[in-house]
């Protein structure tokens, strides 16, 4: 993966040469010479890197390569960092200037010192590359092919699942047997068979998440934290039964956790996953939580490579290779996209077929790499085929894998290969957000800008690549469908990170004892700082800390000497309180994370970060930001909000900042959420033409003409949220005449006359939320054509005593919830509306005592809950004899739940299935004791 680094040395070092670089003439000609060499062997280090691991000599030209482009991009930031110090404004004394200037010439005779050993070090690797007789491509920059499109890529991994209809079937009658008694059932196979995916496709079925309303997904990998495996379970355990998790469980010590859950568990039918276990020590430990005298048919299904780490099995699955048959469909699928193989491809296909060894991950990699071939062009498709060397026999198959899933890495566009190796710098148990993702990239430089588009939508066509090519799966979505988060493969990970570590590109400490190299370039640290104190760091561009559970007092003492060329600072959730100031020294920092700290004060110091894009302040303390924060002209996400939740409400309380008059200078801006508004900024607003999302509380009546006037202006607005300053204030947005066309997110908290009439010209409109509307009109009148909203959340939003849903209405709504609509007596749904909902919610609708008519034909629908409901519409919903059961009885899932003012009783409405073999008594609707909630 030279390429990689030597491809971003000329994309960003280029630019510099065509400006006024202050160079000296011949420090400039070396450069330029170093560059136009680079240039040349760019091309041979695409056929180098594919070669590299079968020819040690190639290898290390590989690496000699990569290292000068390392060392040329060092040398040249640290010779710009002199010059910046040497210009900056604040040193204005002719002592100071002649000091600095002393320095300067001194890094100037030093940089034309060290560009001469680099230039001799690239023409040593210059001549020495066409000694290897490689087959170098005829032009230089190599035409990647894109990848055909999959469509929604949550897909992905269902169109891997050859001939799981079988192994599914398999799997679900041990899980729903009538056998009451507590059993293991464990899923056992080498890495890559798709084991993970299997089971997943078995958690998600309908008919499971229906027996089983307690479950939950645990992913254990060889590098578990127990204590973090426990809270997890709590964490989403509490989710499922749609309550947040006490404070003082979150407080408790393992063994008391484990009792906690035990203690639920002994009265639920619970499906627990325990994915990926390596050791039985793992087993031994967690099973103290999971009961195992539980008579209501609960289960545990384990992933595992080895059948000996869980103790006691059950139930054993043996998840053999695909057969011959198999793999060739699932290859001609992902190449070929259904399509048969073209005949001169056959032998060549049935060929690299024949190293995966009936492996879906490893066929489903290469496929994703021939599908970027020529099929005009079989010299290409041989040359891929002779990548793998010689057949191995049956034992070598982890062998054969592993080369496939490096063929599938060395194989990316180099604007890929760093995207996909600096995924190896999170740690296992977290999910990657995608947005973060894109700003993280982007400040390091990996994303190649496009004329017409912003830098993060050419990074969202890197995450989509990524998950065509079955390098990174899907672990969350939004309500909308949009990838919210992303996971990769652990035997892709253990690639990735092993390259990185071997390419010096990154490096992940998790224990002590771990030696870094001795020029880092990325530092993942899990846990605790004290590996990486006083260690030379002087070459990291970024510097990631998870789960710091240490106190990161002496932590500012790398900067800024040691961390000079800092790029990105990640300290999400870092027990710290004060902003480290020393940050605000490095000058290059271009991505600053402080998400989840107990940060309350921006120091005036911040305007120094003059390359700072992204500051994320997310659930911190801070409420005020300095007006320097205003100096930040590259700024383009500024995110300074926390959330206080409202009991059980889907609406949550955003706390945003008092931000300084005079916001509409920082032009680069895309996302600026919370602010409070006033009608200086509100004016100001409408000069950040680049906004996508702007979210404004405490929103004042007066203030409603220059919003309005400002948002019109707002043309690449994607998301607008809107908060009144308190419940009975209005928003009046009815002066908007010309609405952003591209708006998909709307939130708009308070009173409102009239729901505005430029909503229903809202094309792309996905999600809408409106709370403490209080209208007087039936709201759906207006917004039941618009095509493409997909998440509708009505709160104290209409006094009428009726809703109407009529046929045709609302086409691609999924999610509708309905809450506190005092008046509210019936609901109508018509024959043909809202044909696509998934999931229906009411909330303290007082007067609501019957389900909607017309709910049996919404055929889709898997999740209804009743949120404090009157007891009378409840009990006509009864198993046992209940009225209105029947209209409800295709619904996966059936909740009714009541809020006790600081506890949750949730009841199954479909307690009694055919499956039962000893049900529970229906419980009567009255209050219980703390001790008796969750009753699931």
């Amino acid at each position: 993966m030279a390429e990689s680094a030597v491809s971003f040395l000329l994309d960003n070092l280029t630019p510099l040469l065509q400006n006024e670089m202050q160079l000296l003439s011949n420090v400039h000609g070396q450069v330029r010479y170093i560059l136009d060499e680079l240039e040349t062997i760019k091309a041979f280090l695409r056929v180098a890197d594919a070669k590299q691991e079968s020819n040690p000599g190639l290898k290390i030209w590989v690496e000699q390569v990569r290292d000068v482009a390392y060392d040329m991009e060092d040398v040249v930031d640290e010779f710009m960092l002199h010059l910046i110090y040497y210009h900056d404004s604040g040193f204005c004394s002719f002592c100071h200037r002649l000091y600095y200037f002393l320095r300067s010439l001194k890094a100037r005779h030093r940089i034309a010192s060290d560009m001469q050993l680099i230039k001799s070090r690239v023409n040593s690797v210059s001549k020495s590359y066409r000694r290897f007789n490689l087959d170098i491509p005829r032009s230089r920059s190599k035409a990647y092919r894109q990848l055909p499109s999959q469509g929604d890529a949550r897909l992905l991994e269902e169109a891997d699942l050859v001939g799981i209809g079988e192994r599914k079937k398999h799997l679900m009658e041990w899980l729903l047997n009538n056998e009451t008694g507590r059993q293991v059932i464990s899923v056992v196979g080498m890495g890559g068979l798709g084991k993970t995916t299997l089971v997943n496709q078995v958690y998600k079925d309908p008919k499971v998440r229906k027996r089983f309303k307690v479950h939950a997904w645990i992913t254990v990998s060889r590098s578990y934290k127990i204590d973090d495996l426990i809270e997890d379970m709590v964490q989403q355990i509490f989710t499922v039964i749609g309550k947040p998790v006490p404070q003082e469980v979150s407080n408790m010590n393992r063994d008391r956790k484990r009792e906690t859950i035990k203690d639920f568990l002994q009265q639920s039918r619970y499906l627990i996953v325990l994915d990926d276990v390596w050791d039985v020590k793992f087993w031994d430990t967690i099973k103290l939580a999971l009961p195992s005298s539980n008579k209501y048919g609960s289960r545990i299904m384990v992933t595992t490579r080895n059948a000996s780490c869980v103790e006691i099995h059950d139930k054993v699955y043996n998840l053999e290779p695909l057969s011959p048959e198999e793999s060739w469909g699932l290859l001609c699928k992902k190449t070929f996209q259904g399509k048969p193989c073209p005949s001169n491809l056959e032998e060549i296909c049935h060929c690299i077929l024949n190293r995966c060894g009936g492996l879906p991950l490893a066929i489903a990699a290469i496929s994703a790499v021939l599908a970027t071939k020529d099929q005009a062009n079989i010299d290409e498709w041989v040359t891929l085929s002779r990548t793998f060397g010689p057949e191995m026999g049956e034992n070598s198959r982890v062998d054969n894998m592993n080369r496939v899933l490096s063929l599938s890495l060395n194989d990316l566009p180099y604007y890929l290969k760093s995207c996909f190796m600096y995924l190896s710098m999170f740690p296992p148990f977290q999910k990657i957000e995608t947005m973060t993702l894109i700003r993280l990239w982007i400040a390091e430089g990996f994303v190649i800008e496009k004329e017409g588009i912003t830098p993060e939508e050419v990074a969202e066509g890197y995450i989509k690549e990524l998950l065509d090519r079955g390098l990174i799966q899907v672990a969350g979505t939004t309500s909308c469908g949009r990838i919210k988060s992303c996971k990769v493969h652990d035997l892709l990970r253990e690639i990735a990170i092993q390259k990185s570590k071997d390419q010096n590109f990154g490096v992940v400490v998790k224990e002590q004892g771990v030696t870094l190299p001795d020029k880092v370039r990325r530092l993942s640290v899990v846990k605790t700082l004290h590996n990486v104190q006083n260690k030379n760091l002087s070459r990291l561009r970024s510097l990631f800390v998870f789960n710091a559970e240490d106190s990161l007092t002496e932590f500012p003492k790398l900067f800024p000497r040691s961390l000079k060329l800092l790029k990105v600072l990640e300290l999400r959730g870092a027990p710290i309180e004060n902003f480290p100031e020393e940050v605000c020294k490095l000058f290059y920092l271009k991505f600053l994370g402080l998400k989840k700290t107990k940060v309350k004060h921006i120091p005036r110091s911040i305007k120094k970060l003059q390359n700072l894009e992204t500051l994320n302040l997310k659930d911190s303390f801070v409420t005020e930001l300095p007006v320097e924060i205003l100096s930040l002209k590259r700024l383009r996400h500024l995110l300074v909000y926390r959330y206080q939740i409202e009991s059980y409400v889907h609406f949550d309380s955003k706390i945003g900042v008092n931000a300084p008059d005079g916001i509409g200078c920082l032009q680069s801006l895309q996302k600026l959420c919370f602010i409070e508004g006033n009608q200086e900024n509100l004016t100001e607003l409408g000069k950040l033409n680049q906004l996508r999302r702007l979210g404004i509380v405490k929103f004042r009546e007066r203030d409603g003409s220059a919003l309005c006037c400002s948002i019109q202006k707002l043309i690449n607005l994607r998301s607008l949220s809107i908060t009144s300053e308190e419940k009975t204030d209005i928003i009046d947005l009815q002066h908007i005449s010309s609405p952003p066309q591209y708006l998909q997110h709307l939130y708009l908290a308070g009173h409102m006359e009239t729901l505005p009439q430029w909503i229903n010209s809202l094309q792309n409109l996905a999600k809408l939320f409106l709370k403490w509307s209080r209208l007087k009109e039936d709201p759906l009148v207006h917004l039941q054509h618009l095509p493409n909203l997909m998440h509708l959340e009505f709160l104290q939003v209409y006094e009428g005593e009726s809703l109407h849903f009529k046929a045709g209405g609302f086409p691609s709504l999924k999610i509708l919830g309905l809450d506190k609509l005092d008046a509210l007596q019936s609901v109508t749904i018509d024959e043909g509306a809202i044909p696509h909902l998934e999931r229906l919610t009411f909330q303290r609708c007082k007067l609501l005592k019957k389900v909607p008519t017309g709910i049996e034909f919404l055929t889709n629908l898997k999740l209804l809950e009743f949120f404090d409901m009157p007891d009378e519409l409840i009990m006509k919903l009864r198993p046992d004899g209940g009225e209105d059961h029947s209209k409800v009885a295709h619904v996966s899932a059936v909740y009714s739940v009541y809020w006790l003012g600081d506890g949750w009783d949730v009841f199954s409405l479909e307690r009694f299935t055919e499956r039962d073999t000893s049900p529970q008594p229906y419980p009567e609707m009255r209050s219980y004791r703390r001790s008796t909630l969750w009753k699931v």
